[in-house]
């Protein structure tokens, strides 16, 4: 049987600092070991799974060697939620996605809604990151980056790639200004969080798994033309003919990401934060999506 994950025990004396950006309650935090180095503890809503479903994504990038942030289990006045480890902070600044669109795309309005934003494809990511990165090989390694983490959000369903969900990190100090992709980060929005267990009992039982897969809406659209974005799923089978060599990377190393494996990051999760339906519905949907994708690769 998998250890579970500990739990980290956030205190108050810890300072801390209110968050404005996003749409659910949270805060920064500082171990006072490490006063330079904040935490975003984030609350989950109400009967949802957004922290499980932060940290088993977390678990599933770590095994395919995914850039993608920390996170923790932890509780906060006897609150529970996520613990998100910022990558910002010493002399690292993060533009979001919709900052480096803007920037190197005319057209691209920054202000403009960041959810079911059309403009927000695929194609424009690349140019973007293309006038980003002026070396041939920086772009070409930040767009590998970056697909790394669309097979992530289709493995664990997560819609929530919007243009707020990914960026770029600057580097600058005195000698020079460097610019890379920031790691990956926000993934709450994955693995059927929002289901209640009725809800997740009717489609287990019904081998509708693949359905909720499939039926899911991103937020990185094909085309500005479509009034919906595909599913994280579709639109990696979209984006395989067009860019082979920006996908296969991280679809070669699904081998690494096999049931046991999967069992034991689900399972690593204590039985009273997560329900057993919900942790067979985890595992049954990354089980489908997993296949889907070695289909592809």
């Amino acid at each position: 049987m998998a250890a579970y994950y500990p739990i980290i025990q956030v205190l108050p004396e810890w300072a801390p600092q209110i968050e404005e950006m996003g749409s659910k309650p949270k805060f920064w935090y500082a171990y006072p070991e490490q006063p330079e180095t904040y935490w975003l503890f984030k609350y989950p809503r109400m009967d949802r799974g957004e922290h499980w479903a932060e940290k088993i994504t977390a678990e599933v990038a770590a095994l395919l060697e995914i850039d993608c942030a920390k996170v923790d289990l932890a509780e906060f006045q006897g609150h529970r939620g996520s613990a998100t480890k910022s990558f910002t902070g010493d002399h690292r600044i993060l533009t979001h996605g919709n900052e480096v669109l803007s920037r190197a795309l005319s057209d691209y309005d920054s202000a403009e809604r960041n959810f079911h934003s059309t403009d927000h494809t695929l194609s424009n990511i690349w140019i973007a990151l293309d006038r980003t990165f002026k070396i041939a090989a920086e772009a070409a390694n930040a767009k590998c980056q970056l697909a790394g983490y669309l097979v992530l959000d289709a493995i664990v369903g997560n819609t929530d790639r919007h243009s707020e969900n990914w960026g770029t990190l600057q580097l600058i100090n005195a000698d020079h200004h460097t610019e890379y992709l920031a790691p990956s980060y926000d993934h709450g929005s994955s693995l059927g969080r929002e289901l209640m267990d009725k809800r997740r009992d009717l489609l287990l039982a019904n081998n509708r798994v693949s359905e909720y897969a499939e039926k899911a809406r991103g937020q990185v659209y094909w085309n500005n033309v479509s009034k919906r974005g595909p599913s994280p799923l579709e639109l990696i089978r979209l984006a395989i003919p067009e860019y082979p060599d920006l996908f296969r990377p991280a679809l070669a190393k699904l081998n690494d990401l096999n049931e046991s494996s999967l069992r034991d990051i689900i399972d690593s999760i204590p039985g009273d934060w997560i329900t057993p339906t919900a942790k067979l519905f985890a595992f049954e949907l990354m089980r489908y999506t997993c296949a889907q994708l070695r289909e592809v690769a």
